[in-house]
């Protein structure tokens, strides 16, 4: 499977998976995978990297596709004076994903992560599960556990 997948099974939790078949002419990934597997864009999140502007810092930031992430919330939340989107090469080299494909779980480096708070609100949430259409659900306590995550409203 994927690292994603593979760190999901290694802590035991509970997880189910969603397979969709990609088209590449898609313009969001997110609202893809919520259109095709008939969810809530609001219950499915998009994994996005920032970088520190001052230091370059990388971090994750994790919001419902139906929304757009809040930099400056999302840089407050880390402690960063500000931040801007990570460069798209950077973002892969430090995941080890390719962009539309990024999850939270199973990154090559261990990151800050920060997630909109809408998350729990859900008894189930939806992230990448590594890949372009895959996607995995699995819950917003067990999500926060593994990624040592900040829960904060982060969403623009």
């Amino acid at each position: 499977m994927t690292p994603a997948v593979d760190a999901a099974k290694k802590a035991g939790i509970l997880y189910t998976l969603h397979e969709y078949s990609h088209d590449s002419q898609a313009s969001s990934y997110g609202e893809e995978a919520a259109n095709l597997l008939d969810i809530s864009p609001n219950q499915v999140f998009k994994t996005l990297l920032i970088a520190a502007t001052d230091s370059k810092q990388l971090a994750v930031a994790i919001v419902p596709v139906s929304n757009q992430l809040n930099l400056k919330s999302a840089a407050k939340a880390l402690s960063f004076k500000k931040a801007s989107m990570a460069d798209p090469t950077e973002a892969e080299k430090a995941t080890g994903y390719i962009l539309g494909g990024i999850s939270p779980l199973g990154q090559k480096k261990r990151l800050p992560f920060v997630l909109d708070e809408s998350a729990t609100s859900y008894e189930t949430i939806y992230v990448s599960a590594g890949k372009r259409g895959l996607e995995i659900e699995l819950t917003p306590s067990d999500l926060i556990k593994l990624c040592n995550a900040k829960t904060v409203d982060i969403k623009a």
